[in-house]
């Protein structure tokens, strides 16, 4: 079976959704294809960021967000000789929303969804696995794919990927990442939450290993950071061992909860760029083009930001049902700097911070920002806006506004 679509778009992350949405309100017939049945993984983030909230204002689903449970992150507090000291300040930001929200990533998917499933020239496929692309000559016309009606064709005048860090697109088009050394990888499993505890940007730590608590609706999801490649070895102590690491960290969980190995998931972490982000006929954006690494949570308003621009620059000519080259470029050169300035900045994070304690030492940020901060407290804003607004925010073009 051989169908055509406008643009069809491999990945229904935060990337994939954000930029099926806006092409359609475009009038661009866009097709969305998500492999998995429902949005509900593990590995998803939950931090959405002020300029994230200000863009779903911008398309008229604020209220909609509004309504979803979550929580809010104001802060990011470092002990500092028996005091806390706010070295993160969202409260400062003159944002419309000067904080991080909390939000299940399925939630915030399921909204974009339903809001894309109003637009006529939207179409979002569950259940839908890429196999491959699909080629005229040298130029992407499409992708192959496998659904619950068997395997098929989408030809297409523009094909996306959104389809994350282990991106079949890319790997498909041969185009080539630069990668960078990364100090950790991240366990990931789940506790009761019957205890009281709240998300902090800040890590809790002990020397080789630290520790963050999600908080979700009826558990916690912990993200565990130990040190890289040291998973076979932390297996090989036993579960006991574990299960007693993870109580120094958090004396208040229910670490019975993790009854075998099985219920710990490894993620291995990333951070890496493609040295171009297109070829004829193809784009990659978000973690397809550039993994984050977990440090600061930016990695889901980077890919939005992506999805933005990329909206913007080549709406007009997906209408036209020709994008030249050019304009993957344009895509490509608009978000380049800000990429490019966050993953240096993650790359201080590893380094300054991350790696000390997990080679045993105890760490805390630089002394002279300390100093600088405890002196002026007005600097904490800096850390707030690049972490919470970021290098270049991109707002709602105007046709996606409502």
């Amino acid at each position: 079976m051989s169908e055509h679509t406008t643009c069809v778009i491999v990945g229904g992350g935060p990337a994939g959704m954000v930029l099926g949405l806006l092409l359609a309100r475009a009038g661009v017939a866009v097709t969305v294809l998500e492999k998995h049945g429902d949005f509900l993984r593990d590995f998803r983030g939950d931090t959405v960021h002020p300029t994230t909230m200000r863009l779903l204002d911008e398309l008229g689903l604020g209220h909609r967000f509004a309504a979803l449970p979550q929580s809010r992150v104001e802060q990011a507090v470092f002990p500092v000789d028996g005091r806390p000291m706010p070295v993160v300040d969202f409260r400062r930001l003159r944002q419309p929303y000067p904080y991080i929200a909390l939000v299940p990533q399925w939630d915030l998917l399921n909204l974009l969804a339903d809001a894309g499933r109003v637009e006529p020239t939207f179409t979002l496929r569950m259940r839908t696995e890429v196999t491959g692309l699909l080629y005229d000559g040298q130029r992407v016309c499409g992708v192959r794919y496998t659904g619950p009606d068997g395997t098929g064709e989408l030809r297409a005048d523009l094909t996306v990927g959104c389809d994350g860090r282990t991106s079949v697109v890319r790997t498909a088009a041969g185009l080539r990442t630069r990668e960078f050394p990364v100090p950790f990888d991240v366990l990931w499993f789940r506790l009761p939450r019957e205890m009281s505890a709240g998300y902090s940007l800040v890590p809790r730590t002990a020397p080789g290993r630290a520790m963050i608590m999600i908080p979700r609706e009826d558990y916690f999801q912990i993200a565990y950071l130990i040190p890289k490649g040291r998973d076979p070895a932390l297996r090989a102590r036993g579960l006991a061992a574990f299960r007693r690491d993870v109580a120094e960290l958090a004396p208040e969980a229910t670490i019975d909860a993790v009854t075998s190995w099985d219920d710990v998931k490894l993620l291995d972490v990333k951070v890496n760029r493609l040295r171009r982000w297109h070829s004829d006929g193809l784009l990659c954006i978000g973690d397809a083009a550039h993994a984050m690494s977990p440090a600061g949570g930016v990695g889901i308003n980077l890919a939005v930001q992506d999805a933005v621009a990329a909206a913007t620059v080549l709406a007009e000519p997906l209408r036209r049902r020709h994008v030249p080259a050019a304009r993957l470029a344009a895509v490509h050169r608009r978000r380049w700097a800000a990429t490019v300035l966050t993953q240096a900045l993650q790359r201080v994070l590893h380094r300054r911070l991350l790696a000390p304690i997990l080679a045993g030492e105890q760490a805390r940020p630089p002394a002279p920002l300390l100093g600088a901060v405890a002196r002026w407290p007005w600097l904490s804003v800096i850390p707030a806006y690049l972490v919470g607004v970021g290098i270049r925010p991109e707002r709602a073009p105007a046709f996606a506004r409502r």
